[in-house]
């Protein structure tokens, strides 16, 4: 294998020629650091101008493959995949400790766990599913191919992954109880307003005095909206509370589940808020225009804050699902109105993705 012209070259010591320049990267060439730290315009300049660099290994054997998948940097990935050949070759490769590419899935990145500020569950599912890709890009005989430590990829994907899996869970269990007490307390209040309805019922007949009221029947559908929305999130939470929480829950079921019912929890706020302001212009429909509008735009603050606060919690849950809303827009190809959408939703969960893996520790 080609290695740097470096390797193994011990760096001249400091006062004596100048300073430590090859000590702490190993001497790895620019290709493989440019891929540890996710530099993909520098990644094609090089292989575009020296492509037989894409061949380049580290002193432990790991070539750009490794070291992308490793350091979760899955840019430098697609970029040697538009590379047919060397991806065929590449894939076959280990390290001088047995590992091939799908090992690197469960090898501890510690220098960048300090700064990945996104949750326990989060950093789970994107290894389940990283390892899931890789499982299908790799051949048959290094699914169960064993390392000098006589571990198979998935094993150690295991055994690295139980410190987070644990932590995964309590972040689940105590995001799901959280979510679901106010659901529950939502759900209250929309059932107390059905039977408080605005201006009270005629005492003659029982049906409400602002029946006929326009506003009224907004009041009545968002209420019910608002309590239904609610009590469905609250069975999507406990659904959460009561998995086992296997290994392979956190790839799909716990996510999308916890997604679920976050959405219809957002929702319910929001027809809770809608319910709320027509209830302020059927109680004071015969006001000035500007009381009714100022009251009304008031009564959205809440659900205005909530939305805010909780947007960043919500587009890191939709990360996982950026590849299926890639996929559909491919399949749309005659639906010009639907792909800017998908375009637009990709590139901002990738945005939030990468800002949360780079936000310093002493800032969370």
């Amino acid at each position: 294998p080609k290695t740097h012209i470096y390797s193994g070259v011990p760096a001249a010591p400091e006062g004596r020629g100048g300073p430590k320049l090859l000590n702490s990267e190993k001497a790895k060439t620019p290709l493989l650091l440019a891929a540890k730290y996710g530099c993909a315009e520098i990644v094609e300049e090089i292989l575009r101008m020296y492509p037989q660099a894409v061949e380049h290994v580290d002193d432990k054997g790991r070539n750009i493959l490794h070291v992308a998948i490793q350091y979760r940097q899955e840019q430098i990935f697609h970029v040697v995949e538009k590379m047919k050949f060397p991806m065929k070759r590449l894939t076959r490769k280990i390290d001088n400790k047995g590992n091939s590419i799908l090992h690197m899935v469960g090898i501890d990145k510690q220098d960048q766990e300090a700064t990945d500020m996104r949750s326990p569950g989060l950093r789970l599912q994107e290894n389940l599913l990283l390892f899931e890709r890789l499982k299908k890009a790799s051949k048959t005989e290094f699914i169960m191919h064993l390392n000098s430590e006589g571990l198979t990829a998935e094993k150690l994907f295991a055994v690295s992954n139980v410190e987070l899996r644990r932590d995964a869970k309590d972040w689940m269990k105590l995001t799901a109880e959280h979510c679901s007490i106010v659901a529950v307390f939502i759900a209250t209040v929309a059932f107390a307003a059905a039977y408080t309805v605005p201006g009270g019922p005629n005492q003659t007949t029982g049906y409400p005095i602002l029946l006929h009221q326009p506003f009224f029947l907004i009041f009545v559908i968002t209420n019910v909206l608002s309590l239904t929305f609610a009590l469905t999130s609250v069975i999507a939470f406990l659904s959460i509370l009561t998995s086992p929480f296997r290994l392979e829950d956190f790839k799909h079921n716990l996510p999308r589940t916890l997604m679920i019912g976050f959405t219809l929890l957002i929702v319910s706020v929001l027809m809770l808020m809608l319910a709320f302001a027509a209830t302020i212009f059927l109680m004071i429909h015969n006001k000035h225009q500007w009381a009714k509008i100022s009251l009304s735009s008031l009564a959205f603050l809440p659900a205005t804050f909530f939305v805010f606060l909780y947007l960043r919690f919500y587009i890191s849950l939709m990360e996982p699902f950026k590849h299926s809303v890639k996929m559909l827009g491919s399949a749309l190809p005659q639906c010009n109105s639907v792909r800017p959408y998908c375009s637009w939703i990709t590139n901002l969960v990738s945005r939030r993705h990468k800002l949360d893996s780079t936000v310093p520790a002493n800032r969370a």
